[in-house]
């Protein structure tokens, strides 16, 4: 059966690679990001899907010198944190490069903004579509990212309270990412973790399950 509604094998192709070659980038060249593309990002960003079209997502740039070093400083405080609870894997993970903020061309924290109670569609019995959302929002811009062959690294290393303060959020509001975006020397060939031997990826077969919950047996 013929499908006219599919893209031509290279528009196709495409959408497959970018989604394979991205990565969550934490070295960064300083070179600024052209604001021409910027905007195509954030707008790619802004068509994300949303459950009840509610578009709880929020982009703050960061232009200050100053705040872009306090909200570092936050991340390395979680960083340190985030250590003493790994416990015996601490050193191991303070070796590890968890953002690129002050390096990155730009930085964007995403946020919910005030006032989802009011959007019950689609979210009475799953208040937390609206986190899905932004996570959409979030992909979108990731992919887009890659496609101008610039580089994104999702930070979540920070305390939401601290963050929103530092920014002057609303309450009821919630910084959801701290989003490094800019030009890099080369793309890592696989996730920067496998590659500096913190964990590996699950393959897809592990992750499919059949009717039933850890079936994994096709019924093919």
């Amino acid at each position: 059966m013929s499908n006219h509604h599919r893209f031509s094998d290279t528009e196709r192709a495409a959408v497959y690679r970018v989604i394979a070659e991205r990565r969550d980038m934490r070295h960064f060249l300083p070179d600024p990001i052209d604001p021409i593309v910027l905007k195509r990002l954030l707008a790619a960003a802004h068509q994300a899907p949303s459950v009840g079209l509610m578009q709880p997502w929020r982009f703050i740039r960061i232009t200050d010198t100053q705040l872009r070093n306090a909200i570092a400083s936050l991340v390395e405080a979680e960083r340190h944190r985030t250590a003493a609870a790994l416990a015996e894997r601490a050193d191991e993970f303070l070796r590890l490069k968890v953002d690129g903020i002050l390096e990155c061309g730009e930085l964007l924290v995403a946020a919910l903004t005030d006032q989802r109670e009011q959007h019950i569609f689609g979210r009475r019995t799953l208040p937390e579509m609206d986190l899905a959302s932004v996570a959409c929002s979030i992909q979108n811009l990731w992919l887009a990212a890659r496609a101008e062959g610039l580089g994104m690294g999702w930070v979540s290393l920070f305390d939401p309270a601290q963050l929103a303060q530092l920014l002057n959020m609303p309450i009821g509001s919630k910084p959801v990412a701290i989003l490094c975006l800019g030009h890099v020397e080369a793309f890592y060939p696989v996730p920067l973790l496998k590659l500096q031997g913190w964990t590996e990826e699950h393959p897809l077969q592990e992750l499919i399950f059949h009717n039933h919950w850890n079936n994994t047996i096709s019924p093919e």
